[in-house]
């Protein structure tokens, strides 16, 4: 089976046909820096790492493009009120994205572009629309698009510019049609200086849309294969960049891709609700694998519901499957994931449109078999089951031993103290328990859960861990 995915502008799951052979580009809509990120923000790249980790376990070279959207009104006026300058006040969110990034094992884009180093791109890509007919000046810094000019426009979400709710900006009264978009945006009195650019259209900055079309094509060229971003993100803001891009005569994205919001009692995650909750908060008191699992155990196309259970089913679900291949390496040694053969009913349910939920079956069956067969000491059996499981998780950028939640790396020197206490600990249980004094075993092992340490007594000896922490509505 070859890998099928939903396309949202034709409606329908497509067989996925890449533009060149064995190679697969991909532009994500990323963060626009305006305020540091909540769980809704990250929910989107998490999805489409999912989708770079296939890609390339399947054999494709990707070329993952993902924005930085580094000035925009908010940009100007959350700066403004916090007395920063607004250069400064999206970076220091864009280095709390790439950290939120980091701490949940996403893999680095091959290119994030900043929407402020494309000026002269985006200068270039209006003077094209321009000379087609497709664009206009409207005094000194603005430059619209004409949506009246290009008759498949509202082909994206499938409207007829009639019945699309029109711009209600009152400020832009020069526009033609008040449907038609904004390429560049004229400096307004008061805005720093350093926030507006030179152009032979007047001085002024970039309009949103204009940015996602400039860049996509610096680096992916006419045409290329997937443009993804959250659904709310459909319109206007795709429907604009696919106008502009295609009216300036390139071929522009061939499949589109929107995943579901992170939603609270049914209402999508944002700050204008004030149900946003922030990563940084999150990771306080949540592992970010278990942070990680959560978003990742939806298909990407499906609403979240984000509740207390959300962490509690699936810090329970990562400590089990942590376990197992924690249990299975100490019985029959590493196994390298990346050698493992994925089985196919994994990659039949990845290949039906991003199925994690059908993959995530399929990952327990092998870890139940896996733990069958650790309990009957058939090693050949453990091994097989502990490569499979590995393998699978590592594609949804969830392998308990691999890289990014595996063994500590650096400076460990908390975790080996740690280890060297409950050790301690441990050993004294057993030499109580040898010597038949269950009253001081029962006395250490309720001390080690009183501090958070769950036990597991084993036929090769004890084992420790963390204990899976209670969750409460305070914690969501």
């Amino acid at each position: 089976m070859s890998l099928r995915l939903f396309d949202t502008a034709t409606r329908e799951v497509r067989d996925f046909v890449p533009v060149v052979p064995g190679q697969v580009g991909i532009y994500l809509c990323g963060a626009t820096v305006q305020a540091p990120p909540h769980i809704g923000h990250v929910r989107s790249v998490v999805a489409f790492d999912v989708l770079v980790r296939w890609l390339r376990r399947t054999g494709y070279r990707v070329t993952m493009v993902r924005n930085v959207t580094d000035i925009d009104d908010k940009i100007l006026h959350r700066s403004a009120e916090a007395g920063e300058q607004w250069w400064a006040w999206a970076m220091a969110n864009e280095r709390a994205f790439t950290s939120a990034y980091d701490a949940l094992g996403v893999l680095p884009p091959t290119y994030e572009p900043r929407a402020t180093g494309h000026v002269p791109a985006m200068v270039e890509l209006m003077q094209r629309l321009i000379e087609r007919g497709h664009a206009y000046t409207a005094g000194p810094g603005d430059v619209y698009f004409d949506v009246r000019s290009w008759s498949s426009y509202g082909e994206l979400t499938s409207q007829r510019v009639d019945d699309m709710v029109a711009d209600s900006a009152a400020e832009a009264t020069d526009k033609k049609d008040p449907h038609d978009f904004a390429l560049w945006k004229a400096a307004k009195p008061g805005e720093p200086e350093t926030a507006s650019w030179d152009t032979p259209f007047g001085r002024g900055r970039p309009g949103w849309h204009l940015e996602c079309s400039a860049m996509a094509h610096r680096y992916l060229g006419d045409t290329f294969d997937i443009h993804g971003g959250g659904l709310d993100l459909r319109f206007p803001h795709h429907e604009n960049e696919q106008a502009q891009s295609r009216a300036a005569g390139y071929g522009f994205a061939r499949y589109w891709l929107h995943n579901g919001w992170v939603t609270q009692s049914g209402a999508k995650m944002s700050k204008s609700l004030g149900n946003g909750l922030l990563v940084s908060t999150l990771l306080e008191t949540v592992r970010p694998a278990v942070l990680r699992y959560a978003l990742t155990a939806v298909q990407y196309r499906s609403m979240l519901e984000w509740t207390a259970d959300t962490l509690a089913e699936s810090e329970a679900t990562w400590d089990r499957l942590a376990g197992f291949v924690t249990r299975a390496t100490e019985r029959v040694g590493e196994v390298d994931p990346a050698q493992a053969e994925i089985p196919a009913d994994f990659a039949a349910a990845l290949d039906d449109d991003l199925n994690v939920p059908a993959a995530l079956a399929v990952v327990h069956e092998h870890l139940r078999a896996g733990n069958t067969a650790l309990a009957a000491g058939d090693d050949p059996s453990t091994r097989t089951e502990l490569a499979a499981v590995r393998a699978m998780l590592d594609v949804l950028g969830l392998d308990p031993a691999g890289e990014q939640w595996g063994a500590a790396t650096g400076d460990d020197r908390t975790a080996t103290a740690l280890d060297s206490l409950v050790r301690a600990e441990l050993d004294a249980r057993t030499a109580a328990r040898a010597a038949k004094d269950w009253a001081t075993a029962d006395a250490i092992r309720d001390r080690l859960t009183a501090a958070g340490i769950a036990v597991e007594d084993s036929p090769t000896g004890a084992r420790w861990s963390l204990a899976a922490r209670n969750v409460t509505d305070e914690d969501i």
